[in-house]
């Protein structure tokens, strides 16, 4: 099968295309016949220096979400399976390739009103807006800072924040992308590629911030007096950091996103069934063919991408 490798840690053109076994379903397994493998930052962190929340030696078939078709089954795995649109997490390798052997009990059937590249779309950054919203529980009506709001998780946040009655502020770099955020709902928008981004905007009480770094730490001075900040990524180089003695004196909540199975499973349950209704749109920025994986990484690292970046294979 066409596969596409990393051999060495370090910039997008370490990702090489090759061909590969073919996998096989183990017991309670299923191979895919892959057609979309969903790209995430943190692969692009990964790539270039190895740490991240994947392991796995090199060389190795990179890529942890995939959508596709079940093409056979192993032992103990419902033969009902076969044929079913389906996507699933690799468990951080294998996805960037024309087939993935995953285990049966991870899979997430595709709704037939969804197509499977909406719904591969959905797979990591779906679940992770769900939760944070379902983690931070804001107030209808609250004031609530979006960072990196035209990304592939802030342009879900956005969606699914409005959607709850909140009133959104979106931030991100650029016309093109705060265009976006108000088209999908955003009431104010922040451009933090202006170094006065922040001034004039009234304080929030919440702020879901995936950038951390300088950004995330300026982010937090919007915080009103007992605000909470919720973190989940450090595209940003680092986590946003807060002293203690300012969180104490400004009265803050700093919350931890706490993600378990059952959580996990839940909240993409629940973005598959909103994407079906037309409640949530996945927003596909850009697509490149499999042979092109170091091309997509590149586009991400520029920051020149809105919403999801996915493979078509």
């Amino acid at each position: 099968m066409r596969a596409v490798w990393l051999r060495e840690f370090g910039g997008p053109e370490v990702l090489v295309p090759g061909e590969a076994p073919d996998p096989v379903a183990g017991e309670g397994q299923v191979l895919i016949d892959v057609a979309h493998a969903n790209l995430t930052f943190v692969e692009t962190q990964f790539r270039a220096t190895g740490f991240g929340p994947f392991t796995g030696a090199l060389p190795m078939i990179p890529g942890n979400g995939v959508g596709g078709t079940v093409a056979a089954v192993g032992p103990g795995v419902d033969t009902a399976l076969l044929g079913r649109r389906v996507i699933s997490t690799t468990g951080g390798s294998g996805g960037y390739a024309e087939r993935a052997a995953v285990p049966a009990a991870g899979l997430h059937l595709v709704p037939d009103a969804l197509n499977l590249d909406d719904a591969t779309a959905l797979l990591a950054d779906g679940r992770t807006a769900r939760m944070l919203l379902d983690t931070a529980a804001p107030a209808a009506g609250a004031r609530v800072l979006v960072l990196a709001a035209a990304g592939g998780v802030g342009t879900l946040l956005v969606q699914l924040a409005t959607n709850a009655g909140l009133h959104v502020v979106a931030a991100a770099g650029g016309p093109a992308k705060l265009a976006l955020a108000s088209e999908l709902g955003a009431t104010e928008t922040l451009d933090y590629l202006r170094p006065d981004w922040t001034a004039g905007t009234a304080p929030v009480d919440l702020v879901l911030d995936g950038v951390g770094g300088t950004l995330g730490r300026t982010a937090t001075t919007l915080l009103r007096p007992g605000g909470h900040l919720l973190s989940y990524g450090l595209s940003g180089g680092s986590w946003t950091d807060l002293p203690p003695a300012e969180i104490e004196a400004r009265r803050l909540t700093v919350l931890t996103l706490r993600p378990t199975p059952d959580t996990i499973r839940a909240a993409t349950t629940a973005v598959l069934a909103d994407a079906a209704a037309h409640r949530l749109r996945p927003v596909i920025g850009r697509r490149f063919p499999l042979a092109a994986a170091a091309d997509a990484h590149r586009a991400i690292e520029s920051r020149a991408t809105l919403g999801k970046t996915l493979l078509d294979v």
